[in-house]
């Protein structure tokens, strides 16, 4: 079996705020990165259908706020639905072409109502099924006005060739207890995604590959001033709120040693593709293996709760 694969990263903007036509530009991307050779393509936090970029900008934590509600409802109305089949056409491309996919999105949970929003990161294999869905454990800052606290559910790992893939959402990849409980699994792949800009990107991917000698992919999305379309609620406030890039992208990969194998990408739309080889991983881990033989879980250990957390539980 070989020991490397193709992984393309998807550095695209949504069409903001809509559903289907981001679901579109997904699956263009997913086509394009097969007929590149990749085994894997990723793409950036909540692209679809994007991220609330309007909370910091137009008094988001004004309580009983007529236009935060306005907003809130539309976000809402598109947002993904897994249950009701919203990712259908995107894993049978999946299956079709014979690609995994990690894509960040905003989901509306039916098994908490189907009213609150979690940014929910996915990953569907080759098969069109989807391996794990994981919503984020603590949105940051002006977030939390918007998505819920997630849970521990997706904290799971997929094998992809020689490799074990991981991954999880923007400032979460800063928790280290987090990160541990994918590198306990065996992760050797991490898969960081992010709303888009290489600040958050520059420093961290090359810590985190360093921490646990594995590869670390960061994929962002891009959003800019006038991505904002008139047929939107509010438009003109919320392009009057923005100037230029919301979010730049910043897409890159390190290797296990922590150097870069892709340098940080701004302000453009692309579809880049590296070839990762896990020998590489093996020959890191020979002088540190963070959860095998240089750690002591007789002196501390991690537990982790991946039920799926819920409201009521009924007995019919």
């Amino acid at each position: 079996m070989s020991t490397s694969i193709n992984v393309g990263l998807a550095q695209i903007a949504p069409a903001w705020l809509k559903r289907d036509a981001t679901l579109s530009r997904v699956a263009e991307q997913v086509v394009a990165a097969a007929e590149a050779g990749c085994e894997l393509v990723v793409f950036g936090e909540a692209l679809v259908p994007g991220y609330p970029f309007w909370v910091e900008r137009t008094d988001g934590a004004r309580f009983e706020s007529d236009l935060q509600k306005a907003l809130y409802a539309h976000y809402a109305k598109e947002a993904v639905r897994i249950d009701r089949g919203d990712l259908n056409a995107l894993c049978s491309t999946a299956a079709t072409h014979r690609i995994s996919i990690y894509l960040g999105t905003i989901e509306r949970a039916g098994d908490r109502g189907g009213h609150s929003l979690y940014c929910s990161m996915v990953y569907i294999g080759k098969d069109g099924e989807i391996g794990s869905v994981h919503r984020k454990l603590m949105p940051t800052y002006e977030e939390r006005l918007v998505w819920a606290i997630g849970d521990g559910h997706g904290l799971r790992v997929h094998q992809l060739g020689a490799f074990t893939v991981g991954g999880l959402n923007c400032w979460e990849n800063w928790l280290p207890l987090t990160r541990s409980a994918l590198y306990a699994q065996g992760e050797d792949l991490h898969v960081a995604i992010w709303p888009g800009s290489d600040r958050n990107t520059h420093d961290i991917t090359r810590f985190i590959a360093r921490e646990s000698r594995s590869f670390v992919v960061s994929v962002s999305g891009l959003m800019h001033a006038d991505d904002i379309d008139d047929d939107l609620p509010h438009a003109e406030l919320l392009r009057s709120s923005a100037e230029g890039w919301l979010a730049n992208g910043g897409s890159c990969v390190a290797g296990p040693d922590g150097e870069w194998r892709l340098e940080p990408e701004t302000c453009k739309a692309s579809l880049r593709v590296v070839e990762l080889d896990h020998r590489e991983v093996l020959e890191a881990r020979h002088n540190l293996d963070v959860v095998g033989h240089y750690s002591r879980p007789d002196v501390t250990r991690l537990k982790v709760n991946r039920k799926r957390q819920s409201t009521a539980s009924f007995d019919d």
